[in-house]
């Protein structure tokens, strides 16, 4: 038996030593397969629209002063991405919007996990929560620059009430949606109070909390380019102070490649998002690994 035992384990390391530099190789390749199956139609997508964008400047809709093709707006693009003041443009307007949605996030959640579990409330403000959903961020805006002059507390504002009714809304969904078995299971092992929520509730409403995130990133992003482009604070540098330049100037070149900016930072904040999304729909057994 021992023999035989050690057989075994022999013939097991042997094996491993055989199919590891195969595994190793599959895998570099699977990774290739995989960023090359999620790469091409992107840039397909990115081709088209450039091809239509340019065929539309060739039939003379407008004149290419007013509506320049992408032969006259990337260049220009690739120049101001070369500059310091292009940076610090990204950097002040990036600081807003993630201090604004960290803001948001945090209203959101609290807001949520109240209507969430008491059930007044829930009949108080649930609607209200649906139709702050449906509301222009724009709307808001004399408002917050009553309320807070030309600041950045009015942006501030307008960027909360934007986003974290889809928080909140996104966390009363995964909440509601928990299944019972689950809050049995809980109940049973005798989670209560803050532990309940926080090795329990929350985690598995998580895959429906992320949507609310992902939809509160995109109210937040569009309320701040409103808010940029009607709050001008002290000329502070912006991408939206940019547009609003560049539109006063008649710069058509120098508007669309900002407007380009504001569309890839939307792409990229929208591919962690699903990146995030896969990752718990995995975790949880709704997507292949």
């Amino acid at each position: 038996m021992p023999d035989t035992d050690t057989r075994d384990r022999q013939v097991q390391g042997l094996d491993a030593l055989e199919l590891q530099p195969e595994r190793g190789r599959r895998g570099a390749g699977e990774v290739a397969r995989r960023v090359w199956s999620a790469s091409w139609p992107k840039l397909a997508a990115v081709a088209v629209v450039l091809l239509a964008w340019q065929a539309v400047v060739w039939s003379g809709w407008r004149s290419e002063w007013v509506f320049p093709g992408p032969d006259r707006v990337l260049p220009v693009l690739f120049r101001e991405v070369s500059t310091a003041e292009f940076w610090e443009a990204v950097g002040v307007t990036m600081r807003r919007a993630l201090s604004g949605f960290a803001l948001a996030l945090v209203v959101g959640v609290l807001v949520g996990l109240a209507v969430a579990q008491v059930r007044p409330l829930r009949v108080a403000i649930g609607s209200l929560i649906t139709g702050l959903q449906t509301m222009p961020s724009i709307v808001w805006f004399p408002f917050a620059m009553l309320l807070y002059g030309i600041s950045e507390s009015a942006i501030m504002f307008v960027i909360i009430l934007g986003a974290a009714p889809s928080i909140a809304g996104g966390l009363v969904s995964g909440i509601d949606y928990v299944a019972p078995s689950l809050l049995r299971a809980g109940q049973v092992m005798g989670l209560r109070g803050v532990q309940r929520y926080r090795l329990l509730i929350v985690p598995a409403a998580l895959p429906m909390f992320v949507g609310g995130l992902k939809q509160g990133w995109a109210f937040a992003w569009r309320s701040l380019m409103a808010g940029e482009l009607l709050v001008i604070i002290n000329q502070q540098n912006s991408i939206g102070w940019a547009l609003s330049q560049a539109r006063q100037l008649n710069d058509a070149e120098r508007l669309l490649s900002y407007v380009i900016i504001v569309l890839i930072v939307g792409i990229l904040i929208d591919v962690f998002f699903t990146w995030a999304d896969r990752s718990l729909r995995r975790r949880w057994g709704l997507a292949a690994a």
